[in-house]
């Protein structure tokens, strides 16, 4: 993967949060946001956009995937989503990895030496889950519409560990509320044809 440019993507996200996002609390949560790690974080430790800015290089991609995938629907008879809408479900989907990426080191074998190798661990202080938990930190500053938060909590569809154990309330999910399946799957172009390990 080619480096991300950190300060463009800030830029860009900004800008972007700016333009759509109007609701009461949202400067408040894009102010706390800048005091995170949000747009120095990786998306994973090991996947994809496993590199610093890639939580929001991620983000800005599922962005562009999901205008695209409902413009593709809006053809077949889709209502229109707010542009307030897809900005927070695609920009805040995963929130839930503020803070929770740590560089640590282990001992890696090369030529022969052993040498200390970075890697990305997880240090996550507050285990609620992936998706929902995302909803409960955007909650903590603006309230979200049932649509953007059953988005926003279901946007790993079959990944979540939830489905794992076979609850079925995915499924609900994505019927009662189309723009949901829509989102997992920009959110899946997005890490499986935009980004790389």
């Amino acid at each position: 993967m080619n480096e991300i440019d950190i300060n463009k993507n800030k830029e860009e996200f900004i800008k972007i949060f700016n333009e759509n996002i109007k609701r009461e609390g949202a400067s408040d949560l894009l102010e706390w946001l800048k005091k995170t790690d949000f747009f120095n974080a990786p998306a994973s430790t090991k996947f994809h956009s496993a590199v610093e800015g890639g939580l929001c290089f991620h983000s800005l991609n599922t962005y562009k995937r999901f205008k695209q995938v409902l413009e593709c629907e809006y053809k077949n008879g889709l209502e229109k989503v707010p542009d307030e809408t897809i900005a927070i479900i695609s920009l805040l989907h995963d929130l839930c990895k503020v803070e929770t990426y740590k560089v640590d080191y282990r001992n890696v074998k090369v030529n022969n030496e052993w040498i200390k190798q970075p890697y990305y661990a997880v240090n996550d202080t507050l285990p609620y889950g992936h998706g929902e938990k995302s909803v409960y930190m955007i909650s903590g500053f603006m309230k979200l519409t049932r649509e953007e938060a059953l988005s926003i909590n279901w946007h790993m569809g079959g990944f979540d560990t939830r489905v794992m154990g076979g609850s079925y309330s995915l499924s609900t999910a994505f019927y009662q509320f189309p723009i949901s399946v829509l989102f997992h799957i920009a959110d899946i172009e997005a890490t499986y044809l935009d980004e790389k390990q």
